[in-house]
């Protein structure tokens, strides 16, 4: 369906979803759009990084993006974060300057969020594509259904988990899997997007990192560095 190796701890979560009619239609289109020759980020190899470099079983943190970056060089699999090299975008610009306000931790050259990752921070697009130069391009192709299902996993599984829900985008994902935020072992921060467009509307000043940590803590969880 996504031309891509599914990793093995999100296989039993995602099976019956990627076992539909629409899901092959997505894997359909999406080899058509680049037989056609059009550009699709992030590469193949890299649309899975979330799920590759967070194991379900090690997720503790959920962030919600909406789709990947839409230039050149900047997509490589995780929500809000591009390769090392490249300008660091705006919203992520953001998340660093409320991080330097919440934790003290000073802004960093990169803008990879790979060691946020690693350390089971689900860095999660709601769409997984997006055609080059075409920002939203790949919404409603049935890339929803796959993300729903891997927040849905992450919920059915148990144990204590942070959702942090920046924008509106996030927030409706969120309200379609059922039992986020009924638990006592979670906690759902939310605010307004980190874009400049909204950024001053209450996202900064919201304090996820340390409410995180602190929720970590209180539950026997190891807190996220997040100067990795």
């Amino acid at each position: 369906m996504t031309q891509e190796a599914i990793p093995e701890s999100w296989k039993s979560a995602l099976a019956p979803v990627l076992d539909t009619p629409e899901a092959r239609k997505l894997g359909g289109w999406l080899r058509a759009e680049e037989d056609a020759g059009k550009v699709v980020y992030p590469p193949r190899g890299q649309r899975l990084n979330a799920l590759a470099l967070t194991p379900l079983d090690a997720v503790k943190v959920v962030i919600l993006g909406q789709d990947p970056y839409h230039g050149p060089g900047q997509a490589h699999g995780l929500c809000f974060s591009v390769a090392d090299g490249v300008k660091v975008p705006p919203s992520l610009v953001n998340i660093y300057k409320e991080l330097e306000s919440d934790l003290g931790i000073p802004r960093r050259e990169t803008g990879n969020l790979t060691g946020w990752a690693r350390q089971g921070v689900l860095l999660l697009n709601n769409t997984l594509t997006v055609e080059a130069g075409r920002a939203g391009s790949h919404a409603g192709r049935g890339w929803d259904a796959v993300t729903d299902a891997c927040v849905q996993a992450v919920v059915d599984r148990g144990g204590p988990c942070v959702f942090i829900l920046w924008g509106s985008h996030a927030r409706k994902k969120a309200g379609r899997v059922a039992g986020l935020g009924k638990q006592a072992d979670q906690l759902v921060l939310t605010s307004p997007h980190p874009s400049p467009l909204s950024a001053y509307n209450g996202f900064f000043g919201s304090k996820p990192f340390s409410q995180t940590n602190d929720f970590l803590r209180e539950h026997g969880l190891p807190p996220v560095d997040w100067s990795a």
